[in-house]
């Protein structure tokens, strides 16, 4: 009987354990099991985290219809339309907020914002209640910068009911752009809380980001991208603080680009030469909706590789590969040899740099495949008159300076990928190298050492798919960890997520990138001391929540859960 009751015993604590343990998709409270979510999501904690930020738990509450952002010095139209936008983004309905495209469609039509009456909980009892704030006051320091560059200043300071300001609010900044990046963290921290209030905690805020460059790469020559989901993303990128759009706009599968110098490359090279292209004019619509929102978008123009799609419209400019000392009719990468190679490259790069305002272009570089110009009989003639031998990574040199001292005699920077760097190219000091492969940390050394200024993305490679929290993978790789001098990690100027095509396209692009994104935004603007996964995972929580609310179709982040506000179409 003693050995039954032992077994018996055994059974019930292993059941015990296995529903304490093995099923997460239950908490244990209060003694009984009840559905939960994974995380708790905070209520009004910023995303990503500010440098420094000091929260009490005294706070004042906002009657929307009796608030106001005053402006006390300079002001341009770019902060009078950021007013403008985020009262909308803070204060508008719950259905406005969920509605798809609702804050674009607003600002492009100029239709006025309906608000709901604010419900305001002043309770006397209530010691932490500092009574109402009517306004937050912006003081930009010095006039308004036309467009965002690299070394854009982005530092502001945010006070709420301050020792020294006490019942008022304040956002400073010397630069419009740092008066952008202060309006979306108010954003986050003026919230709705559990009784419909809408309230902000007494806080300070002193923030700037850790780099410069905090980029989102889109591919959009794999699966075309309509403008509408570009100008959408741009929005999230905002939400986000990513003050880069990487635009790789062609490829060797599609050439959506429209260019004016030389139209048959996307009458031939797109997809669909009316409806799969970029035109000039939307181009500008994009450059211009992600300029107010404090972005830059920089173009990519990858070759000598990657230019299948150039060739239809530009007969002569691919390598004719040979196979048995005969043409085989297929196309290898640009040809490096004739002079209207360099004419043709000059001109479309002359038209790319009026198009793109953006100080840099990236030129790609990577993944030339070195067999057809080996099969070619006319490059391997060129070869020996210029003594490379049979190293072609030495006619990889030869074209990419060549297409660099383009780029220098249009006054424009460069960046490449790292294959350049790997293969031994001479590249001047100011050329930015980018980073994608593995053994970043190897690479980044390498580069650094070398004096190149440099770019990460090889761990934020975001459109594979997964079904755990890969955010906390994406958060954990940070840009400064590799072996090298302080002056080395100085070189580093930030990185990209980025989003390849191969896979997404507008029906999943958002779901797909948001709010895994977010991790990186986080850890390119954050103190390399904000790394704690388990704090993090509840204001992702809450950041999932928000962009949901405003309309972004952000997929869960941390597995079971829910959002008060839900997704609605």
């Amino acid at each position: 009987m003693a050995v039954v009751i032992k077994i018996v015993v055994c059974i019930l604590l292993f059941c015990v354990a296995y529903f304490d343990v093995v099923q997460p998709a239950h908490q244990q409270i209060t003694g009984r099991y009840e559905l939960g979510s994974m995380e708790a999501a905070t209520v009004g904690a910023p995303w990503p985290m500010p440098q420094k930020y000091d929260v009490m738990q005294t706070y004042m509450f906002i009657d929307k219809s009796n608030f106001e952002f005053p402006v006390i010095a300079k002001t341009c139209d770019l902060l009078e339309d950021a007013i403008a936008r985020y009262y909308q983004i803070i204060f508008a309905t719950d259905h406005e907020s969920r509605s798809k495209r609702s804050l674009l469609n607003r600002e492009r039509s100029g239709a006025s914002v309906v608000m709901t009456k604010t419900k305001m909980v002043s309770s006397t009892k209530d010691s932490n209640n500092h009574g109402q704030l009517k306004n937050i006051s912006i003081i930009l320091t010095y006039k308004c910068e036309e467009y965002p560059s690299m070394n854009m200043d982005e530092q502001y300071e945010i006070k709420i009911d301050n020792w020294d300001n006490p019942g008022e609010g304040l956002l400073t900044s010397d630069s419009i752009w740092g008066i952008l990046r202060g309006l979306e963290t108010l954003s986050h921290i003026i919230h709705e809380a559990d009784d419909g209030a809408v309230r902000v905690n007494s806080t300070f805020i002193d923030d700037f980001p850790r780099f410069s460059h905090r980029g989102v790469l889109l591919d959009t020559s794999r699966h075309y991208l309509p403008k509408s989901i570009l100008l959408e993303n741009l929005d999230v990128m905002a939400y986000n603080k990513f003050n880069v759009f990487h635009w790789h706009i062609v490829d060797w599968q599609s050439f959506p680009y429209q260019s004016r110098v030389f139209p048959d490359l996307s009458r031939k090279g797109a997809y669909n030469e009316y409806t799969h292209i970029y035109t000039q004019d939307d181009i500008a619509e994009i450059v211009e909706y992600a300029r107010v929102r404090g972005i830059r978008v920089l173009p990519e123009f990858d070759t000598p590789g990657h230019t299948l799609s150039w060739g239809a419209g530009r007969p002569g400019l691919l390598t004719l590969c040979y196979a048995d000392g005969r043409p085989d009719g297929t196309h290898g990468p640009v040809n490096p040899v004739p002079a209207s190679t360099y004419d043709f490259m000059r001109r479309l790069l002359a038209e790319v740099v009026s198009v793109f305002p953006d100080a840099y272009v990236h030129l790609g570089g990577d993944e030339v495949n070195f067999g057809c110009w080996k099969s070619n009989p006319e490059i391997n003639k060129f070869m020996q008159k210029m003594g490379f031998g049979s190293n072609y990574a030495k006619l990889e040199e030869y074209y990419i300076q060549k297409i660099l001292k383009i780029m220098e005699t249009l006054n424009h920077g460069s960046m490449v990928w790292q294959e350049v760097f790997d293969n031994n190219v001479t590249v001047g000091g100011d050329t930015i190298v980018h980073v994608w492969k593995g053994g970043y940390q190897r690479e980044l050394a390498a580069v650094t050492a070398a004096g190149h200024d440099a770019l990460l993305s090889s761990c934020w490679y975001l459109d594979g798919i997964s079904t755990t929290a890969d955010w906390k993978t994406y958060y954990a790789c940070d840009p400064q960890r590799f072996n090298g001098t302080e002056q080395q990690k100085k070189l580093v100027k930030g990185g990209e997520a980025c989003l390849w095509g191969e896979w997404v396209d507008a029906t999943n692009l958002l779901a797909r990138l948001w709010p895994r994104a977010s991790a990186v935004a986080e850890r390119l603007w954050s103190n390399e001391d904000v790394n704690d996964v388990k704090t993090a995972a509840s204001r992702i929580e809450e950041h999932r929540c928000r962009m949901v609310r405003r309309g972004v179709p952000a997929q869960p982040v941390n597995g079971p859960g829910f959002c008060k506000h839900e997704f609605a179409q």
